[in-house]
C-alpha cells in the first residue's frame, strides 16, 4: 500500500504558511512571507531531495495547487527540482476546481477521505502531501498519514497557519529519524504511534 507523507517546512513555532515569498500566502493578513530562504542551507536542501527520491506523486490542496501551478511550469529548468515537480503526478484535493491543467494533474472526485484511501491502494511509490495546511488537517483527521517529514526552522514567527492546529488529534509520535543541520534547522521524519500515553514524575 502506498503511505501518504506530509512533508513541509515549519517555523519552531509550528507555523507553516508561506515559507517561500511575501506574497505566497498573505491570508489574514499575514506578514512573514518569505521566513524560510534566510534560514535554508544546504543540509536542509540535501534531505528535501532525498526525501523526494521514494515518491512519485503529489497530493495537494486547491491554494498550494495553485501556488505551484503558477510556479513551477515557468521555473527555471537548472533548478533540480523543476522537472521533478512539473512531471510527477500531482492528485488535487479541491471542492471549487472543475478542471485541473498542470502537467500530470489529477482532480480526485468526491469525499476527499474516500479518494485519498483507495489512492493508497493502487500501484506506485509514496505520495508527498505537500503544505496544503487544510488538506493535511483532514488526512490527520481520517488517521491517512503514514508519515511527517519535517524541516523544523529557527525561527519563531507568533502567528500565521500551523500545521498542527488547535483541535489536531492527539497523536503519539515514533521517531524514525532526527537530524540537525549547520544552520540550526531539525530534520525530523515521525510516523504515527497511535494516541498519546500518560503518566507522571
Amino acid at each position: 500500500m502506498r503511505k501518504i507523507i506530509v512533508t513541509t517546512f515549519l517555523t519552531l513555532d509550528g507555523v507553516m504558511q508561506a515559507p517561500g515569498g511575501p506574497d505566497e500566502d498573505p491570508e489574514s493578513g499575514f506578514p512573514h512571507g518569505g521566513w524560510q530562504k534566510p534560514t535554508f542551507d544546504e543540509g536542509v536542501g540535501e534531505a528535501i531531495a532525498s526525501w523526494y527520491e521514494d515518491t512519485d506523486a503529489m497530493l495537494l490542496g486547491r491554494k498550494t495547487y495553485d501556488i505551484f501551478a503558477s510556479y513551477w511550469p515557468t521555473a527555471d529548468p537548472d533548478n533540480p527540482f523543476t522537472d521533478r515537480m512539473n512531471s510527477m503526478h500531482k492528485y488535487v484535493a479541491s471542492r471549487t476546481l472543475s478542471s485541473v491543467d498542470w502537467q500530470n494533474s489529477t482532480l480526485l472526485e468526491g469525499d476527499t477521505a474516500t479518494a485519498v484511501r483507495r489512492l493508497k491502494e493502487t500501484e506506485g511509490r509514496n505520495i508527498n502531501v505537500v503544505g496544503s495546511g487544510d488538506l493535511a488537517q483532514t488526512l490527520m483527521r481520517e488517521d491517512l498519514v503514514d508519515e511527517y517529514r519535517l524541516t523544523i526552522h529557527p525561527v519563531i514567527l507568533g502567528t500565521g497557519k500551523r500545521l498542527f492546529a488547535d483541535g489536531a488529534i492527539p497523536t503519539a509520535l515514533e521517531p524514525v529519524t532526527v537530524t540537525g543541520t549547520k544552520g540550526g534547522t531539525l530534520l525530523a521524519v515521525y510516523r504515527p504511534a497511535g494516541r498519546p500515553t500518560y503518566d507522571s514524575f
